[in-house]
């Protein structure tokens, strides 16, 4: 007999990213609004994506049961 299954947080799924080696990719905070008073530097040193550590890692990694 199968066990019930666990249920992803649909938010930390939209959010979140597993790495093939297990790791949270996650994006940078910071370029969603307010851009024109963030200057040229900053806003490119926001591209991209970074890797979650430790304790935030094992939180994302919890709602993310299958990931």
């Amino acid at each position: 007999m199968a066990g019930y299954k666990l249920k992803t947080k649909r938010s930390a799924a939209k959010r979140y990213r597993v790495t093939g080696k297990g790791r949270i990719k996650v994006g940078r905070k910071g370029k969603r609004h307010i851009l024109s008073n963030k200057s040229r530097n900053r806003k490119r040193g926001l591209q991209g994506t970074t890797l979650l550590e430790g304790g935030d890692e094992a939180m994302a990694k919890s709602l993310l049961p299958y990931g």
